[in-house]
């Protein structure tokens, strides 16, 4: 792909992306739109899926993220319920979509059925829960999500792998499979168990924000590279060193966390609404390379395929959740809870990406059979799942009224939470100030027990009552008052940089400072 035509990919998707954050509709769906209308303007170029730089160059960074943003605790409080779907359902989807095709579709081998299977089993990583994070799903639904969606591209690129070299001619026994399937992801699992101790230690001894940087954005790469060469599962690798870095953050010296927060946000950004993009250009590809199927019966294994896939989660999910549960019913969910499930399962770019990598021909040189019929077959069911279910998602959530976290709960744990905390530093603090070599001028000893006693405070007064005139709590309008200060000392020191008073070096160490105490004021706004 040309540089210029890559550039103007990545401005157009940040833009779009940037508009529908704007929009009550999830950014995925908006920019999957454009990229379909944007497919038929004259002038676009072709934006074809390339799977050797989508799963080595952009599914590591983006797994990576996932895997930062997850809950170890969480994944390992619901581990039952995410192995089921990112293996058990996966291997089931393939197996259930393949049948349903090879005995649809005239002509189409089992084995080629198969692969269509597995490439379109597994739900995205990104769609699901860019689609329920916006919609306010409950947190144990969110976290089996994210979890399934770590997971399950594994599963799918070995099931793929079998499949295929079945497909092309290796003659593959199931034990050969099993055996394939075990190595990718013990292999896998177990590299990630290798690299997570000694890159977190290289994280923990590192003292420059820029080199611990440079380190995180390569770690995904790494781990992923490490793993594939000696075919292991590169996807698990990577997640497992993410889970690992997630849970051991805190470790990490705060202008890290800082800058690698802010760098990763926008890597996510610029890959997810250029991903998303891509994925609607693939129309005019796809339909040219459909060949000699009419577009009626194409259309019609379209919707067959499409239905298969939805029918297939359903048909999972709910004997998975209710069959293991040998208990009273006090312990089993309300049956809205495997249906918002089975309805998030949105396909995304690694089932295009596993797709565009069917080779053209078999063992011996023949064709390999109805590729061009499994690539708009892929494509057309991640469209469906993408538009159907994310657009009918979020009122279907609504009907179902799913029980969400009340958001006073939430803001009593915080604060008793800080108040634990708050306790704590302040008796640190009168160990440290009854020691003679900390003692401080009076003014800076109140300042520092003043700032403790401001974030005890600030979340109980987010609990509190409101200003009649404003709307605000009492936190809101502190905030609101510390910007306008800082906004004021801010525009004097850039006024007396503009007189000749300040250099340039100068203005930058005082306006980093104001930066600063902004963050430390606004963290709250920061983080969201």
């Amino acid at each position: 792909m040309a540089a210029f035509p890559l550039l103007v990919l990545v401005a157009a998707g940040a833009a779009i992306a940037g508009l529908a954050r704007r929009t009550p509709v999830p950014p995925p769906l908006v920019l999957v739109t454009a990229g379909l209308l944007g497919s038929f303007l004259p002038g676009i170029p072709d934006y074809t899926l390339d799977p050797d730089i989508v799963l080595p160059l952009v599914l590591p960074p983006l797994l990576h993220l996932a895997a930062l943003d997850s809950s170890y605790l969480g994944l390992r409080a619901n581990v039952r319920p995410v192995a089921l779907l990112s293996v058990g359902y996966v291997l089931f989807a393939t197996a259930a979509v393949g049948w349903v095709a090879y005995t649809v579709v005239p002509g189409m081998p089992l084995t080629v059925a198969l692969v269509l299977g597995a490439v379109v089993a597994p739900p995205d990583a990104v769609a699901a829960t860019a689609v329920a994070r916006r919609i306010g799903l409950p947190h144990r639904i969110v976290t089996i999500l994210k979890g399934e969606s770590l997971f399950n591209d594994a599963t799918a690129i070995t099931a793929y792998r079998v499949a295929l070299a079945a497909a092309v001619g290796e003659g593959v026994s199931w034990g050969e499979g099993l055996a394939e399937f075990a190595l990718a992801a013990g292999g896998g699992v177990g590299i990630g168990l290798l690299l997570m101790v000694p890159l977190h230690w290289l994280r923990t001894r590192l003292r420059d924000p820029l080199l611990l940087n440079t380190l995180s954005l390569l770690t995904p790469f790494f781990a992923y590279g490490v793993a594939e060469s000696v075919h292991a599962s590169g996807v698990l690798a990577v997640v497992v060193v993410g889970l690992y870095f997630g849970h051991r953050a805190w470790q990490v010296d705060f202008a890290t966390r800082l800058q690698e927060a802010a760098v990763w946000k926008m890597i996510a950004f610029i890959l997810e609404s250029s991903v998303f993009l891509v994925i609607g250009l693939q129309l005019t590809v796809v339909l040219r390379g459909l060949g000699g199927y009419a577009p009626g019966e194409a259309a019609w294994y379209a919707v067959v395929v499409f239905v298969a896939v939805v029918a297939s989660r359903f048909l999972w999910v709910y004997p998975a959740t209710y069959l293991p549960l040998l208990r009273g019913p006090g312990g089993r969910p309300p049956w809205t809870h495997p249906f918002a499930v089975s309805w998030a399962g949105m396909r995304g770019v690694v089932s295009l990406a596993i797709a565009f990598s069917v080779p053209e021909t078999v063992h011996g040189g023949g064709a390999f059979p109805a590729r061009n019929l499994l690539l708009f077959l892929a494509f057309t069911t991640v469209i469906g799942t993408l538009v159907v279910q994310g657009v009918t998602l979020p009122p279907l959530i609504r009907r179902l009224k799913l029980p969400s976290h009340d958001p006073q709960q939430l803001l009593l744990a915080e604060a008793e939470a800080q108040n634990a905390a708050s306790e704590a530093a302040q008796q640190r603090l009168d160990e440290l100030l009854a020691d003679p070599r900390n003692a401080l001028p009076r003014p800076l000893e109140e300042r520092l027990r003043t700032v403790l006693e401001r974030r005890r405070n600030a979340v109980w007064e987010r609990l509190g009552g409101v200003n009649e005139l404003t709307g605000e709590s009492v936190d809101e309008t502190y905030r609101r008052l510390s910007r306008e200060v800082i906004a004021a000392e801010r525009d004097v020191f850039v006024r007396m940089r503009d007189e000749g008073r300040l250099d340039d070096e100068m203005l930058r160490l005082l306006l980093r400072r104001l930066d600063l105490e902004e963050a430390a004021a606004h963290g709250e706004e920061l983080a969201g």
